[in-house]
């Protein structure tokens, strides 16, 4: 199967975007909740994935560009587009889709700081990826390269945002529809339970299955939870996960020096060599670097 951004460009169903994209994408997967299990309703797909700009774009000294001096290049983070509908899909029955495209270096840095949402997409069911290539493999290899124990701190953020939003943003569409039959939305209060029951895998397991807990997430989608039994999980899960941040034998901080090698390594696959684009280390950084990395290994046997 080919990449869907490509697939909606040719439909001519995409907006403006950076061309290069067209050709570039590396890894796109279905998100939200068929990810999640909770629903095998694939109508309306969130897809997320990262593609590789021109070398330039990510090494603009290629193009003879000086940092903070003059004109700057070309860049790219990301793109993203709402709502594209797509007539034709599923026999005529038609498919929405919310895209979203990142650089792979913003996509690299997002994973790296443990956003909730870039690890979910490292960690998707195998049936939820709709494209990869090379490059799209080796990161999967690597997920677990990205979990720290600053996945808590993301992870609550975003759980305190979804009950925030819970108790006070206005529905709007299908929402007033939700909030009409559950007295709440129910739709942010899986999502509450949701990110707590993921970072405490990731704390106790160093591993995430984004399924596990679908049952407990289709009972609160179903309105089987009150909202002040969602407001308990979240304190009582809250103290839990504090002490759990403690005991995990998980690093403090993600691994920066292998992230980047493991960067570096998709880019020479895409690319090919990347002599002139970047400093090679000299031999004795190098040793230095693995013995560190072989006496942080040891250290997490024992």
């Amino acid at each position: 199967m080919g990449s869907i951004f490509k697939e909606l460009c040719d439909k001519k169903l995409m907006g403006s975007h950076p061309p290069f994209i067209d050709g570039s994408v590396q890894y796109e997967v279905i998100m939200g909740s068929v990810a999640y299990g909770v629903s095998d309703d694939t109508s309306d797909m969130d897809v997320y994935g990262f593609c590789i700009p021109p070398k330039d774009y990510i090494f603009p000294h290629l193009r003879g560009e000086i940092k903070g001096f003059g004109t700057k290049g070309p860049t790219f983070d990301q793109f993203q587009q709402h709502h594209i509908i797509d007539k034709d899909a599923l026999g005529g029955k038609g498919r929405e889709y919310d895209v979203t495209i990142y650089s792979i270096i913003k996509f690299f840095n997002l994973c790296m700081e443990n956003n909730p949402n870039m690890i979910d997409s490292l960690f998707v069911p195998r049936r939820c990826i709709l494209y990869t290539t090379k490059v799209g493999e080796i990161l999967r290899e690597n997920r677990y390269h990205f979990l720290h124990k600053g996945a808590w701190h993301k992870f609550k953020g975003y759980a305190f945002s979804q009950v925030h939003k819970m108790k006070t943003k206005k529905p709007i569409g299908k929402r007033k529809e939700i909030i009409k039959q559950y007295g709440f939305d129910v739709k942010f209060a899986y999502h509450v339970v949701r990110l707590l029951n993921e970072v405490e895998q990731i704390l106790t397991e160093k591993d995430l299955d984004l399924e596990r807990n679908r049952e407990q997430l289709k009972a609160i989608r179903r309105g089987e939870w009150s909202l002040q039994e969602i407001d308990d999980y979240f304190a009582r899960k809250e103290k839990d996960l504090e002490s759990l941040y403690t005991s995990s034998t998980l690093p403090y901080k993600p691994d920066e020096l292998k992230i980047k090698e493991i960067l570096l390594h998709c880019l020479e696959e895409h690319y090919g060599s990347l002599k002139g684009a970047i400093k090679d280390e000299n031999e004795p950084i190098k040793a230095l670097r693995d013995i560190d990395n072989i006496l942080k290994r040891v250290s997490d046997l024992y």
